[in-house]
């Protein structure tokens, strides 16, 4: 009887066993004096008067609290009374503080109860398992003292579950393990080396009952191996074998069937060499451990591997141990591992053998891909460099011949590391441009492209914008009759840095995506699209795009300049470099603000443009900031700050204010020299003196008159005086001598005769006056008077009088508008 489990066992009374009818037993189980369970067990004639027996298994632990039994027949309608209650005492009256059930194993999914017996003088708090999710912990009260609490186990556990009982003094608990029974399937039997059996299973769920209830196993005869093996005697017959598991919770029987003959499971090959290498084959041979595998129709597999590439290749014959591999790549490493099963009744693949590292020989490089890309009157040869699985060997140089009809060929070494050549070729004809690879083992086959030529009348193709998506670009263009051998697409980064890449496409695609590892977010790239024809690649197609725009950083207008016209302000800038940006520009915005006004924006949408032109502006500071307009918003902030000068009305009133001044100071000045003219005119225009002879120069002075009627004090001038020295020579080698025959009036008979009183009749012309006539002679124009005024523009109506003509006052007339006499002091001091 387990701590949870009653057995009951009975006779029949004496004078029942003669009975023919049923007889019924009736049971009850009662807990802690209260009843439980009810069930009934009838007993037929033919057992009557044999031993009865009748289990039940409790919930509760028979710690927990009493369980008790007891039995009554029915015969006929009449029920006898209840007999030999069976009483189980539980723990309740011992001095002990537990958890029941201790150290117990449940199955996960089951429901389990707990009890808690509580000592005396304490409280009962709580229960509940420590550590485990997921239950529902309440407790009911069994008895004074006893307390349960039912759960469901829904988790299993590695280690043991502690179940917590808590009262006002102290906790204690018991140790419970959660887990499953065995659940072992698939055995399968086999043979290796065709003279014993060996079995094999699968272990299904784990029973997480490690520590407390391992499984054990038991097949042919041997306990807990977990692959067993059995010497038989080897024919071609079925046999059986049994496995059996079990654990604390359950068990389980497996069963296999099979003819071994049937099932060979092979060991793997042993010794595997490489023993013939060439460039591109090699024999792999190996040998048997199991001598009876010599006779066996066999099929293998050799796993071929080298860098990401793998390969299975399969061969098959009586006993099979060498193999030949064919295709390999020249100057290769390669590893390959075997396996092995039995042809004709395919059991499984035997054990792969240790892996064998071989190198093939070394062979000529194979074929460049070969492009160009003209540039101006340059064409760029290209070639990809060839991968290690393609050169075969160490490249030593590379080749490059052109040439053109009616030519000699021309030849270019290029070194290794140099993949491309730029060659300078007659743009008005076609070129075939042959380029080989050259390793140690001779050269690869001849790669050509040709270079077509470039008339002045050739259709330009027009650039347009394809967006990147996916870290690349996607391409689509129409198909072309000529291309009769499909498309080549190039791309290259269109600020000329970076490498130049292509792909090629067969006739019947015309769309492709090109991803490569090269491709930078922020750079703009240039991709064509070529047709391969019998000649020379013809240009069908060309895009330009971004992978990726990213922001163009600040400053990017670094040479911004401010011009002034008018009321206007012009801002402009240097050209930018479109292709170097880094994202494509739409267009650029002009902002301008003062500090006392909000900011204004003009706008152009030409990424080609190179000024903004704010119109209409005041005077005063601004700040001038342009922007790149891109699909990723405005950026590439450059500001500028200026002042602007006086605008047009301020000049116009700056000129008024000017010109007004000026007429207050004239106006002034003129009152100041009207009321002054008299100094200014003693200061200006002194008056002339009188002549006054001596006695050297003597005349009489009614013959120095001066003619007031022709002359005005507005007309006289400060004129050079004449100073006389007799006997010195004057200018113009005029002596005293002549000075004096000048001045001395010639007398004619008449004259001498004439009394005194009556005027002479010199004449003007019997009169010179060497400086007046030199000024005459020298420094007069013609139609100029002596003072520069002209002949009707005096002021008094001055007219000069001619030689021939006579003074009407005198024989002899000085006018003194041309000569000024000294004084008498200052003549006698000369004299």
């Amino acid at each position: 009887m387990r701590d949870t489990t009653l057995l009951l066992t009975w006779d029949d009374a004496i004078s029942c066993s003669s009975s023919q009818d049923v007889l019924v037993y009736e049971l009850e189980v009662l807990v802690a004096d209260r009843t439980v369970h009810y069930d009934k067990v009838s007993v037929t004639p033919d057992i009557m008067g044999q031993p009865h027996s009748w289990n039940w298994t409790s919930h509760l632990s028979f710690n927990c609290a009493s369980h008790s039994v007891r039995l009554r027949s029915r015969f006929n309608n009449q029920t006898g009374p209840w007999k030999q209650e069976q009483i189980v005492p539980g723990t309740q009256k011992l001095r002990i503080k537990r958890v029941f059930p201790r150290d117990r194993v449940f199955e996960a999914g089951s429901r389990a109860t707990f009890c808690c017996v509580v000592p005396e003088g304490q409280r009962f708090d709580r229960m509940y398992l420590s550590g485990y999710k997921g239950a529902e912990m309440n407790a009911s009260r069994i008895s004074e003292r006893t307390y349960s609490l039912t759960l469901l186990l829904e988790q299993p556990s590695e280690v043991c579950v502690d179940v917590k009982c808590k009262t006002n003094v102290t906790s204690y608990g018991a140790c419970t393990f959660i887990g499953y029974p065995p659940d072992d399937r698939d055995l399968q039997c086999e043979t290796r080396d065709l003279k014993s059996v060996e079995c094999s299973w699968t272990v299904g769920r784990p029973t997480h009952l490690s520590l407390k209830s391992q499984t054990h196993y038991q097949l042919l005869g041997r306990y807990n191996c977990r692959r067993c093996s059995q010497a038989i005697q080897f024919g071609a017959e079925e046999r059986n074998w049994t496995l059996k598991a079990q654990n604390k919770l359950g068990s389980v029987e497996l069963r296999d069937r099979a003819d071994l003959t049937k099932r060979v499971h092979m060991f793997a090959p042993d010794a595997l060499t490489a023993s013939t290498v060439n460039s591109r084959s090699i024999s792999l041979t190996w040998t048997w451990t199991v001598a009876q595998y010599h006779d066996l129709n066999i099929t293998c597999q050799t796993h071929i591997h080298h860098s990401e590439t793998n390969t299975m290749v399969e061969s098959s014959g009586i006993g099979l141990k060498v193999v030949l591999l064919s295709d390999l790549i020249p100057h290769w490493t390669y590893s390959v591992t075997v396996r092995c099963a039995t042809a004709r009744h395919f059991w499984r693949w035997g054990d792969w053998s240790k892996s064998l590292i071989f190198q093939t020989l070394g062979d000529v490089p194979e074929a460049l891909d070969v492009w160009m890309q003209m540039k101006e009157n340059q064409t760029l040869v290209i070639w990809k460099k060839l991968l290690a699985h393609q050169s075969h060997g160490d490249i030593i140089d590379y080749e490059v011949t052109w040439t053109r009809s009616g030519e000699k060929d021309q030849q270019v070494k290029v070194s290794n590391g140099t993949e491309n050549v730029t060659l300078s070729l007659s743009p008005g004809e076609e070129h075939i441009v042959t380029v080989t690879a050259r390793n140690k083992h001779g050269s690869s086959p001849p790669s050509t492209v040709i270079v077509p030529s470039i008339s002045p009348g050739r259709a330009a193709v027009n650039t347009s914008w394809v967006s990147g998506s996916g870290g690349g670009f996607s391409l689509s263009w129409p198909a072309s009759p000529a291309a009769s051998c499909g498309y080549t697409v190039d791309w290259s980064a269109a600020s000329g840095a970076g490498t130049v890449d292509w792909l090629r496409v067969p006739p019947d695609q015309t769309s492709v995506s090109i991803v490569s590892g090269s491709f930078r977010d922020g750079w703009r790239y240039l991709l064509s699209v070529y047709g391969c024809t019998d000649g020379a690649p013809e240009l069908l197609q060309r895009n330009e795009g971004y992978v990726r725009e990213t922001i163009i950083e600040d400053d990017l207008f670094k040479s911004l300049k401010f011009q002034e016209q008018g009321s206007d302000v012009e801002i402009s800038w240097d050209p930018l470099p479109l292709r170097e940006l880094t994202a494509s520009i739409q267009g650029y915005n002009l902002y301008y603000q003062d500090h006392k006004s909000s900011p204004h924006t003009v706008s152009t949408d030409d990424p080609h443009a190179t000024s903004l032109t704010v119109k209409n502006l005041r005077k005063a500071s601004y700040t001038f900031t342009v922007t790149a307009v891109t699909a990723l918003g405005e950026c590439g902030n450059a500001s500028i700050t200026a002042t602007l000068n006086s605008q047009p009305d301020d000049v116009l009133w700056s000129v008024f204010v000017t010109f007004g001044a000026v007429f207050v100071l004239l106006s002034v000045t003129t009152v100041i020299c009207y009321r002054q003219w008299a100094c200014i005119k003693q200061k200006v225009y002194p008056p002339i003196p009188k002549p006054v002879f001596t006695e050297k120069f003597a005349a009489p002075s009614q013959y120095l008159v001066t003619d007031k009627c022709l002359h005005t004090e507005a007309d006289i001038l400060d004129v050079p005086e004449l100073l006389y020295n007799p006997g010195e020579p004057q200018s113009d080698g005029v002596t005293s001598e002549d000075l004096q025959k000048a001045l001395t009036p010639t007398l004619s008979s008449d004259d001498a005769l004439r009394p005194p009183g009556v005027p002479s009749t010199v004449t003007s012309r019997d009169i010179s006056n060497p400086s007046y006539n030199l000024a005459l002679q020298t420094d007069a124009e013609p139609g100029w008077g002596p003072e520069g005024q002209t002949e009707t523009g005096s002021p008094e109506g001055y007219r000069p009088q001619s030689r021939n003509e006579e003074l009407p006052h005198s024989r002899m007339s000085l006018v003194s508008a041309y000569v000024s006499l000294p004084s008498s002091s200052q003549w006698s001091r000369e004299l």
